[in-house]
């Protein structure tokens, strides 16, 4: 793996929506500086240096105040590039960390004072390698007070999973909702899977976020629009939204962010849901202590 690849969109667009003050970010990622930050040896892509600078800068021309930066898996679990994004950020970044499950609390209290307030597990088999199940339940206990776990999965392991979401004993997010298939529109199996998960406990927030990953139909991305803006009229409390900047292994389609951005009032229609995607919800998250 020696090529390096880019994700992102070289020149965004201004978005036409101008999101409210205070607006989140609540799903980004920094790439390296690869020479102070290598990526791990066990990385599926190579990608090229995408740093904190390059991050404020979007988030600047996006209308965006603040970040969560969450731990990229081409870093593995060494956090320090996520960690030193946060401490460039002047106060405007949290993060979500990516850890070994035998991380002790010394460590992890280490993570807690650098600004991160959560841990993902990721379980896409072409990115990252799992470690079982019951490892991911130890640590998940083990997490300081006011942390949730993220989780990244795809659709068809959900009904796999429910156990193990079920046994997790912090608050949820989900990124990207699980990734349904939107062609099956809003009351598809696969949303109703998902709502279903939704139901199960009132601790799980979600992502409605990607619509260049989950809509094959291609920007301005209807029928992700479609889908799920039923669900986050549904559960307004429970939902945060991210850009997913700069977009890992979607080198073959390049998003305009300014599109992403754009896609908010089409999901989130009124100014009172806006500000609980936008502010609300992610500020009680990442900001509340």
């Amino acid at each position: 793996m020696s090529e390096r690849i880019t994700s992102w969109h070289s020149a965004p667009s201004k978005p036409r929506f101008t999101p409210p003050p205070g607006a989140v970010d609540a799903h980004c990622h920094v790439f390296g500086p690869m020479a102070q930050f290598p990526f791990s040896p066990k990385a599926k892509y190579l990608p090229e240096d995408a740093g904190p600078d390059m991050l404020f800068a979007l988030r600047d021309h996006l209308g965006f105040s603040k970040n969560v930066i969450v731990q990229a898996s081409c870093h593995g679990t060494d956090n320090s590039a996520t960690l030193d994004a946060i401490a460039k950020s002047n106060g405007k970044a949290r993060g979500v960390a990516v850890v070994d499950p035998d991380i002790d609390e010394a460590e992890l209290a280490l993570l807690h004072d650098g600004g991160m307030r959560g841990i993902r597990f990721n379980f896409l088999k072409r990115l990252v390698d799992n470690a079982p199940k019951d490892k991911f339940l130890e640590v998940a206990s083990r997490l300081p007070a006011g942390w949730h776990v993220v989780i990244y999965f795809e659709a068809d392991i959900l009904e796999e999973l429910r156990p193990f979401l079920d046994a997790i004993p912090v608050p949820l997010v989900i990124d990207h909702m699980g990734r349904p298939d939107v062609s099956q529109g809003p009351d598809g199996p696969e949303m109703k899977a998902f709502r279903a998960l939704l139901e199960s406990r009132p601790d799980i927030h979600f992502k409605p976020t990607c619509p260049d990953r989950l809509d094959a139909s291609g920007d301005p991305w209807d029928r992700f629009a479609e889908a799920v803006a039923p669900l986050v009229a549904d559960y307004p409390d429970r939902c945060i939204w991210g850009t997913d900047w700069p977009h890992p292994n979607q080198q073959n389609v390049l998003p305009d962010d300014g599109h992403l951005v754009d896609m908010i009032p089409r999901i989130a229609p009124s100014e009172e849901l806006q500000r609980k995607l936008l502010v609300d919800n992610p500020d009680r998250l990442y900001w509340a202590d």
